[in-house]
């Protein structure tokens, strides 16, 4: 709707394509490239075929996650420790650093990571706490180490989001009902009662990609 032309990717193929289909059905220029960011090879062919259709990359937007069934530390299998961090931080890593060639060459970018408020609150999902507090740090580094060439890095930190992985997640995992699950945490966000969605963690991701945005970064924003 304001204007970009969008390369969508994800290791699910038909998910990826009925993302691209509602892009393009907006009028949107849209491009489905499959890829899983535990791959490196698969990335950076990601990024390689998305200048090669497009010309350039103005903007990485990085929100590939995953998160573990409730677990403490005592619970936290290794196993499962590198799973979420292989995904939630080395996912993101690996794609900045295929994306950040391109950007240096064309004197500028944006890049906007899906961080979480649990990388500063919580005690229930240590992998997933760490990964995100690990993933904030990583946008500070990038920020600072690639403004010289005009690169911005902003993440975007959530609070309690009404989304499919949140609430139908946890249900499944706890065995509870999906209203139940929703309504628990509807009443514990003070504002209104009622969780954000995913439009508005959309918005925050267009303005800190824009022109509007362009003296920002380094900014870890809270959606919450």
């Amino acid at each position: 709707r304001a204007g970009a032309k969008v390369a969508v990717t994800d290791r699910d193929v038909a998910a990826g394509e009925e993302t691209t289909a509602q892009v393009k059905a907006l009028g949107a220029e849209a491009l489905f490239i499959a890829a899983d960011v535990m791959q490196a090879t698969q990335v950076q062919a990601m990024v390689t075929q998305v200048v090669a259709h497009f010309g350039r990359l103005d903007c990485a937007f990085n929100n590939a996650g995953i998160e573990e069934e409730h677990m403490r530390l005592a619970d936290c299998e290794e196993a499962t420790f590198d799973r979420i961090m292989g995904v939630n931080l080395k996912g993101m890593w690996r794609t900045i650093k295929a994306a950040l060639p391109v950007m240096r060459a064309q004197e500028g970018g944006a890049i906007v990571n899906i961080s979480s408020l649990a990388a500063t609150s919580g005690a229930t999902q240590l992998a997933y706490e760490v990964s995100k507090a690990a993933v904030n740090r990583l946008t500070t580094h990038v920020a600072q180490s690639n403004a010289r060439y005009g690169i911005r890095a902003n993440a975007i930190m959530m609070g309690f989001m009404d989304t499919p992985m949140a609430v139908s997640g946890i249900a499944a995992a706890t065995g509870r009902p999906t209203a139940a699950v929703r309504a628990e945490r509807d009443a514990m966000v003070p504002l209104r009662r009622k969780m954000g969605t995913g439009h508005d963690t959309a918005c925050a991701a267009l303005f800190l990609a824009s022109d509007e945005a362009g003296f920002i970064t380094g900014e870890i924003l809270r959606v919450d």
